[in-house]
């Protein structure tokens, strides 16, 4: 299935997956790729291009909502990185938004 509708926020990628972190830190792995805090948008474009060409799977659910993953190929400026993201379809009102994303191991 392919996710529709979805939302990443701003926040997401210029706060947390762009930033060098001590824990859990995305930013050196999405640099690999051409992803900077100068290019947030180039990033989200990426994501969304992989969410319309590879498929949603069903994860998990809880009282938040429901969470799928994607996998795929994300293609920045200078390559691509195997990656997986996620997704949750939350409870409160059906919205497809954006959690995070991490290397595929």
């Amino acid at each position: 299935m392919k996710l529709q509708g979805t939302i990443i926020p701003e926040a997401k990628l210029t706060q947390y997956l762009l930033v060098p972190r001590r824990e859990d830190d995305k930013s050196k792995f999405l640099a690999q790729a051409g992803f900077t805090t100068d290019n947030p948008e180039r990033l989200k474009q990426a994501i969304f291009t992989l969410i319309q060409t590879c498929d949603a799977v069903s994860d998990r659910q809880d009282k938040y909502g429901t969470y799928y993953l994607v996998e795929g190929p994300l293609i920045g400026p200078n390559g691509a990185l195997i990656v997986v993201t996620v997704w949750i379809e939350r409870t409160v009102d059906g919205i497809l938004q954006f959690v995070t994303l991490k290397p595929k191991r």
